[in-house]
Formats: structure tokens, C-alpha cells, sequence
């Protein structure tokens, strides 16, 4: 089921009418604008139909709580399919992210966190890029738990194509899949754009974030950076995983080392107990 007024701001979204994320808080958060627009929505529910999906926006009742911040960062629109009430309360959820490139060392010990965080009821939240977000939705899953996945893409188009499977997986157990986007990016450079805005929600949805490993900016794969920067704006627990003897000189482990400097705490027995849980 879909409210008429999720199908009139994907009606607009679909034909231009709003353009952005701060268009939308700044001119039709409270509504009335919103049922003025000369859209037709009725012609896009086929092609809703056909997508499997269900849309929820901001001026819904069912739309999760969102934390105090940018209009510009806020989202007012998802597409998804699963269990969207996840999302609820963020304390029951905690963001895992990491290298798309993990040694096999360092893919067994985000697997034991993960299995040791979903043993305790706790929903992990990844983007389902490859590397350590694929670890960690799969060990969630293996352990029985339910994980949310936040895409870059449209749920018709799953990036990376690779893991269309496990985003089915995911849904079929009682998790969740979402994303910003109802149309294709028109340029490489909204591609990677996407990829930046992905990373802020899975701080957003989160209580507590886990770094597993990361290089620094400009030495690999900064995705996990952004991801860490908005938990800390946004109030989310920061941990990273870390050994301060296997780990100091590893390149690896050299955004967990420069997070350790700036507030955030080594993910321990000791951390996992004193996370909140559902």
C-alpha cells in the first residue's frame, strides 16, 4: 500500500518538481504544496507495481524519526522493500563499514564482531557494497539476524550487480533494503556522488557505528570516512576495530588509528556490553 502522498512527491521527484533535499524541507515539508502540484501520480504506479516496491516519505506517519540536522543531508523519500520499521529505533541498529578490499585476517575478525553484535539482537546496518559491508550483512544473516542494507542505486538496479542476491536474502529475512534514488544517474560523477550520500544514512539510522578497517583518504577507499564523520555529527557511538601491537603499522588500520586520536573507542568485549540493545 502506498499513501497518495508518497505517489504525489515520487510523481514530482520522477518529473523534476523537486529538485533536492533541501527544496523539499524548504517548500513542502508541511504538506499543503504538495497536493497543489500538477502531477499526474496515477501514471507512475505500474512502474511501481512492476518494481516490487513500496515508498514511504516524509510527510508519512510511518516515516522513521530523523536526527536534527542539515535539510540538505535529511532524506524525505525512500523506495524499499522489507521491514521498514527497523528503522524506528536507532539504538536497536549499529552501521559496519569498512574496505571494499579486506585481507582474509581482517574479514574473520569483522565476521566474530558481527556474529557476537547479532547474537545480542542488535540489527546491523551496511551499504551491501563489496568488501567488509557484504562480510557483514552475510555473517548478520548466517547468525539469524535482520540487517538493513542502504543502496546507492534503485532497487530495480542493485550496485553492485553482484549482490542482487543477498539484497533478496535480505528481504526474505525479515530485513531491509532502501534507497534516495527512483532514477538512474546520469553521470559518472552523480554515481560517486550517490556513493557519499549513501554513507551519511547509515550513520543517520544507526545508535552506534563499527569501523572495521579503512585506509586514509587518498591511500584507498575513503567511503568508511564519510560514514564516520557524520556519527560523529550526528551523536552515533563510534568504535573501531583495532590491536594496538597487530595493527600500528598496518595501512590497513590507518583511519581506525587517526578515529582512535579524535574520540573513538576500540570495539571490545567490554564495548559490546555496554551497547544498548533491543
Amino acid at each position: 500500500m502506498i499513501s497518495k502522498v508518497a505517489l504525489r512527491v515520487y510523481a514530482a521527484k520522477k518529473e523534476g518538481l523537486i529538485r533536492s533535499n533541501a527544496q523539499f524541507w524548504r517548500e513542502y515539508s508541511h504538506g499543503d504544496k504538495i497536493t497543489h502540484l500538477s502531477v499526474k501520480p496515477e501514471k507512475y504506479v505500474s512502474e511501481i507495481e512492476k518494481a516490487g516496491i513500496c515508498l514511504i516519505c516524509a510527510l508519512d506517519d510511518g516515516f522513521p524519526p530523523l536526527p536534527d540536522s542539515k535539510p540538505s543531508e535529511k532524506p524525505y523519500l525512500f523506495a524499499y522493500k522489507g521491514d521498514i520499521s527497523l528503522l524506528y529505533d536507532k539504538t536497536n541498529n549499529i552501521a559496519v563499514v569498512g574496505t571494499l578490499t579486506p585481507s582474509p585476517k581482517v574479514l574473520r575478525r569483522e565476521r566474530a564482531a558481527v556474529e557476537a553484535l547479532t547474537e545480542r539482537g542488535l540489527h546491523i546496518v551496511s551499504g551491501l557494497a563489496e568488501g567488509c559491508d557484504t562480510a557483514a550483512h552475510e555473517a548478520c544473516l548466517r547468525r539469524g539476524g535482520k540487517t538493513i542494507a542502504f543502496l546507492p542505486s534503485t532497487i530495480p538496479h542493485i550496485y553492485p550487480k553482484a549482490n542482487a542476491p543477498l539484497a533478496e536474502s535480505i528481504v526474505q529475512n525479515g530485513g531491509l533494503i532502501l534507497t534516495e534514488y527512483i532514477a538512474e544517474p546520469e553521470t559518472r560523477y552523480e554515481r560517486v556522488r550517490r556513493l557519499i550520500e549513501r554513507d551519511r544514512l547509515q550513520a543517520m539510522f544507526a545508535g552506534n557505528i563499527l569501523l572495521v578497517a579503512s585506509n586514509l583518504p587518498g591511500q584507498g577507499d575513503s567511503g568508511s570516512r564519510h560514514a564516520m564523520e557524520k556519527a560523529k555529527t550526528y551523536g552515533a557511538g563510534r568504535f573501531v576495530l583495532y590491536d594496538r601491537i597487530t595493527d600500528a603499522d598496518d595501512p590497513l588500520f590507518a583511519l581506525n588509528r587517526q578515529l582512535l586520536g579524535d574520540g573513538a573507542s576500540i570495539f571490545t568485549r567490554n564495548a559490546l556490553n555496554s551497547l544498548s540493545y533491543p
